[in-house]
């Protein structure tokens, strides 16, 4: 795009999803680190957003996760978002957390606890109905560690039809989002490790179920971007989870690993329409700041998702097409990399200081002296965390 009006107003309409999680205590297998004024329950963490969005003017969705974010009145959790400017965004079902999942949930071969699992992701639809939410994202630890532990077809026929259960449940505007996950927690198998797998279940399923690709879930060396032009021609692209991964799920600020394939991905993006709010997809983070501040970190990591956008406007499209159909592979990876190498924070500054915000949203939110205020008033209680 080549017309610098018409990218500052993609720009403008650009929307990230912020993680609740995000804004909590995490941390690794080994230690988690507590921060001074971490929230200590749902309405703190939306305070914390609120914050993030006044400073980027581009992330008024929060999604939620429970039971960590479970409040016994959603009508005042939604009350309290709309206060603050902003929504609830995607509700995230959390199956791998109890003992009773230590060989899966909705595919353990325990009827028991598969059908435990099952009403829990049926109350998160509840959840939905009660906030607005339209998007029930899926991610199942569920998984073999050892051949032979379990019957590995069998466990795609109880995840077929845990999936198959929920589908039915949804309401009018309401859909699946089906996250994959290579490895971890288990080692053998994962029940759904790839997006061939979740694309199969969502084919099974119908139009209300996509795919989410959470950018840590891969092997290394995964062409991720490639997923994306697939799903995305499909129309099974449900969304993303952005985070960077130096190894495997680090779950590290967006753009922070390998910032030029958060350019890629949002090349294959904008080329294939993905930013159009027809096609639904939704950007969301999916973070857990263990040692860096976490109202920063997530201020820079919307930031770094908008620096990819822009690059991915800029490429000229005409220019990249020309080359391509000319075969000249020199002529078309130097369009590429001439977007990718602008400097386009002096645009962002611009599109920024025109709706009336901080051109930096990071000096921004230093400003307003709320670190300061948090760590003083949070004081006792218990902090939102893992399992919070």
């Amino acid at each position: 795009m080549t017309d610098r009006s018409a990218v500052k107003d993609v720009l403008r309409a650009q929307r990230i999803e912020t993680p609740s999680w995000g804004y909590g205590n995490s941390g690794t297998r080994f230690k988690v680190f507590a921060q001074a004024g971490v929230p200590r329950d749902p309405f703190e963490k939306l305070s914390d957003a609120a914050q993030v969005h006044a400073a980027t003017g581009a992330a008024p969705k929060v999604s939620l996760h429970i039971p960590w974010d479970g409040v016994e009145d959603y009508s005042a959790l939604c009350a309290h978002a709309r206060g603050l400017g902003l929504e609830i965004g995607a509700i995230n079902a959390n199956v791998f957390q109890d003992d009773d999942y230590r060989l899966g949930s909705v595919t353990n071969p325990d009827a028991r606890v598969r059908r435990k699992a099952v009403d829990h992701l049926l109350e998160c639809v509840d959840i939905m109905d009660a906030t607005g939410s339209t998007d029930l994202k899926l991610w199942f630890s569920d998984g073999t560690n050892y051949p032979g532990q379990d019957d590995t077809s069998a466990r795609q026929g109880r995840l077929a039809e845990a999936l198959a259960e929920v589908y039915e449940r949804l309401g009018d505007g309401q859909r699946i989002l089906l996250e994959y996950k290579l490895f971890e927690p288990a080692f053998y198998t994962m029940d759904v490790p790839d997006w061939g797998t979740a694309y199969a279940h969502c084919l099974r399923l119908g139009p209300k179920a996509t795919v989410v690709v959470d950018t840590g879930h891969h092997a290394p060396g995964t062409n991720i971007e490639f997923i994306v032009a697939f799903l995305l021609r499909e129309g099974k692209l449900g969304g993303f989870d952005f985070n960077s991964r130096f190894y495997a799920d680090d779950d590290l600020m967006a753009g922070a690993a390998d910032p030029f394939q958060l350019f890629r991905i949002m090349h294959e993006v904008v080329k294939n329409g993905g930013l159009a709010p027809e096609t639904g997809v939704a950007f969301m983070l999916d973070q857990c700041h263990n040692i860096e501040a976490k109202i920063p970190a997530v201020i820079r990591s919307v930031m770094n998702v908008q620096e990819a956008t822009a690059k991915a406007l800029l490429v000229d499209a005409a220019a990249l097409r020309a080359a391509q159909d000319a075969g000249d592979v020199l002529a078309a990876n130097e369009v590429l990399m001439d977007a990718y190498a602008t400097d386009v924070r002096p645009l962002l500054a611009e599109v920024r200081a025109e709706a009336g915000l901080d051109p930096n949203p990071l000096a921004a939110y230093r400003a307003t002296g709320w670190a300061d205020k948090i760590a003083a008033d949070r004081v006792g209680g218990h902090q939102a965390g893992w399992g919070a």
